[in-house]
């Protein structure tokens, strides 16, 4: 049962102007950050490159880089080395001996070395015995309240008992 005046309801208003939407879109639209966007900027800054260049490249101002990814700016490099290291470590589960050995290169120059067991760390220690233990501010003032100085006593001499 359809009304026969009801009609689909047309595209432009009583006056015959088309319908605008609600909301103009007028401007430079919104930014959306995404992954990919992530390691771009953080491969870029750990590769040293400016912040002008990486926005410039992207297609947004220098403040929206820096709004949006001041994290990937900041630590890039440590972000993108963290990455390479995952890559790395999945090709050492596979067996890969060339990824073996680079792996093993890079954690043997970064870290130092750890004691092997605790009988070499015991040996350190006699040393460090023979050395007077640093007092804190605290214990140091009250040992210096202890220590009475020589000339303790002779402001009655030095005013020549005047008092």
């Amino acid at each position: 049962m359809a009304d026969e005046n009801s009609e689909p309801r047309p595209d432009v208003d009583l006056f015959g102007a088309p319908i605008a939407p609600i909301r103009d879109r007028r401007g430079r639209p919104s930014f959306k950050k995404d992954k990919e966007n992530q390691e771009f900027v953080a491969i870029r800054a750990a590769a040293g490159w400016s912040q002008r260049r990486i926005a410039e490249n992207m297609g947004v101002d220098e403040k929206t880089l820096r709004k949006y990814f001041s994290r990937e700016l900041e630590y890039g490099a440590v972000l993108t080395e963290g990455v390479m290291l995952d890559v790395l470590m999945k090709l050492v589960r596979e067996g890969k001996v060339q990824a073996i050995k680079q792996l093993y290169a890079m954690i043997k120059t970064a870290a130092p070395a750890a004691p092997r067991n605790h009988a070499d760390a015991e040996d350190d220690e006699p040393e460090a015995e023979d050395k007077p233990k640093a007092l804190g501010k605290k214990e140091q003032a009250l040992q210096d309240a202890q220590m009475i100085p020589d000339d303790y006593g002779d402001i009655f001499a030095k005013m020549g008992r005047r008092h």
